[in-house]
C-alpha cells in the first residue's frame, strides 16, 4: 500500500493537474517499487527493457510478442520528472516508421497484464527469447 501510495503522489506531481492527464502516458518517472526505483510512465504504468533487444538497437518485439508487450510510442514530446535522466532517453525506429522510446539505449515496452497503477506482475519473466525486466533510472535492467 505504501509503494502504490508513493506512486501516487509521484504521479501527481508529474501530471500537474487533472487537466494534464492526457499528456500524463507521455511523462517518464522514477518511482520505488519492490524492485528499488524503476521507470513508470505518467499514469502510473510500469515499463519493461527485453534482454533479446540489443542496447541502442531497434526493437526485436513484434507480432505476438508485441500484443502480450504493448511498445512505448513516442507520439509527441516525453517529459521526465525527478529522478530521470532526459539524457539517456532516445527512440528508435521500428519497421512501420514509428518511433518507440527508449531509457538508456533499451526499447521499452509495457505489459498487458499489468492493468492498475504500479501493477508490476511479469518482472524476470522470460518470454520470446528473452527476460523481461523492469529499469532503473541508470538505465540499467533490473534482474
Amino acid at each position: 500500500m505504501k509503494i502504490i501510495l508513493t506512486l501516487v503522489a509521484l504521479l501527481a506531481i508529474a501530471a500537474g493537474s487533472a487537466q494534464a492527464s492526457p499528456q500524463a502516458k507521455n511523462t517518464l518517472i522514477a518511482a520505488k517499487s519492490r524492485y528499488g526505483t524503476v521507470l513508470f510512465d505518467g499514469k502510473g504504468r510500469v515499463l519493461y527493457g527485453f534482454t533479446h533487444d540489443k542496447r541502442g538497437k531497434p526493437s526485436t518485439c513484434y507480432g505476438a510478442c508485441a500484443r502480450a508487450w504493448p511498445v512505448y510510442y513516442k507520439p509527441r514530446a516525453i517529459r521526465t520528472g525527478k529522478g530521470v535522466d532526459p539524457h539517456l532517453l532516445g527512440t528508435v525506429k521500428r519497421k512501420d516508421g514509428r518511433r518507440q522510446i527508449t531509457y538508456g539505449g533499451w526499447p521499452l515496452y509495457y505489459y498487458v497484464g499489468d492493468t492498475s497503477p504500479g501493477a508490476i506482475s511479469c518482472q524476470n519473466v522470460s518470454e520470446y527469447g528473452g527476460l523481461w525486466l523492469v529499469v532503473s533510472p541508470s538505465g540499467h535492467l533490473v534482474r
